[in-house]
């Protein structure tokens, strides 16, 4: 009957002339909160009022009211209380935002994002040709977001639990063989190549290789010490840290990378301890965009390395760091990696290459 209430230990369910129920209850500082949907059955009722009791007991409940502000209200709260961000950072965070958050989730009331909502945003994602690595970073962001809000109690749990869509996946890592890297600094203008066989043989992030100054090289000990690194936000350049405390680092070169590096000093570095070692044929700081397009794509072409992509030159080197000898920590530590689990992909590369050995061992014995 419409009006009837249920008596509970905990809360109260009425049945409204609709035939849906209603769920009532009060918090443990006497507040009477009225639940933001109704539902089917009284059982389903009765269900919703066991978890916010057991919420409320662990310390866990979020008010429903707090739940329907809309994702992007949140989210202009959540950057706004947001500190220390690197600003390369944080103009990623708003590309990823108005690109792929802000269209999906930008009006819903935070409530309404469930695990179905976020593998549909997904799909939808894939089915636009978005790729792998694209769609994981922005799925981590939507992560931390909700994340936040769960914290913050306007959620009583974070919907992003599906299992793999953080992952940026392995399949877009290339590995350069010492041929091609050779091959790829023969096709460069003389004054990139040592840059190349830096990042190739060294591990150094681009923002490290166009931050690094003279007063960094030592050539005597074959180091290079990476203290500082060249961001590029919005066309404007700032020197900031390494990207991590674990990217403040020194690291060897191999002597034929050294006197690489020695030539290159003397011919187009200026004296000053603090000048930049690399430069544009300008004098300018280096644009990665503009060293991609103009350098980098004709002389991988040149070389018949097609899709091989700068920031593979930094997997190479991992890959290679690994194949000399190079045990897990000296690994991360060379490329300045802050958890093993970029530096354990390098050793399943190294595994995949010894099955790989190892099939062309047995062609050979069963040719024989």
């Amino acid at each position: 009957m419409a009006g009837r209430q249920g008596r509970r230990r905990f809360g109260a369910i009425r049945r409204l002339p609709s035939g849906r129920y209603q769920v009532r209850y009060r918090t443990a500082d006497g507040r009477d909160v009225t639940a933001p949907m109704t539902f089917a059955t009284k059982a389903d009722a009765g269900r919703y009022l066991a978890k916010v009791e057991a919420d409320l007991l662990r310390g866990e409940w979020a008010d429903p009211r707090l739940g329907r502000t809309t994702f992007g209200e949140w989210t202009d709260r959540w950057l706004a209380s947001t500190v220390n961000l690197r600003a390369n950072t944080k103009a990623g965070y708003h590309t990823t935002l108005r690109q792929y958050l802000r269209p999906a989730f930008g009006s819903y009331p935070l409530v309404r994002i469930d695990v179905l909502a976020v593998r549909t945003w997904l799909a939808r994602l894939e089915a636009q040709g978005v790729g792998q690595a694209t769609r994981a970073k922005a799925y981590r962001l939507l992560a931390r977001i909700l994340g936040a809000a769960v914290e913050a109690r306007y959620l009583a749990m974070n919907p992003c639990s599906i299992r793999g869509a953080a992952s940026d996946g392995t399949s877009e890592m290339r590995i350069a063989t010492v041929e091609q890297v050779a091959a790829i600094a023969e096709q460069l203008p003389p004054r990139y190549r040592s840059l190349v066989l830096v990042a190739a043989f060294g591990g150094l992030r681009w923002g490290e290789l166009a931050g690094l100054r003279r007063k960094r090289v030592d050539l005597e000990a074959g180091t290079v010490t990476v203290a500082e690194q060249l961001v590029e936000v919005n066309g404007a350049f700032s020197v900031g840290p390494p990207k991590s405390a674990a990217g403040r680092r020194t690291v060897t070169l191999p002597a034929a990378v050294v006197a690489s590096l020695s030539e290159h000093l003397a011919d187009y570095t200026e004296e000053s301890p603090d000048a930049f070692v690399f430069l544009s044929s300008q004098g300018r700081h280096l644009r990665r965009s503009n060293f991609n397009r103009r350098v980098w794509q004709p002389a991988i072409r040149a070389a018949g390395v097609e899709g091989l992509r700068v920031h593979d030159l930094r997997h190479t080197a991992g890959t290679l760091a690994t194949a000399a000898g190079g045990a897990l920590r000296e690994v991360m530590d060379r490329l300045g990696h802050s958890t093993t689990v970029a530096a354990v992909r390098y050793q399943h590369v190294m595994a995949d290459r010894d099955a790989a050995i190892a099939r062309e061992l047995n062609r050979l014995i069963e040719g024989g």
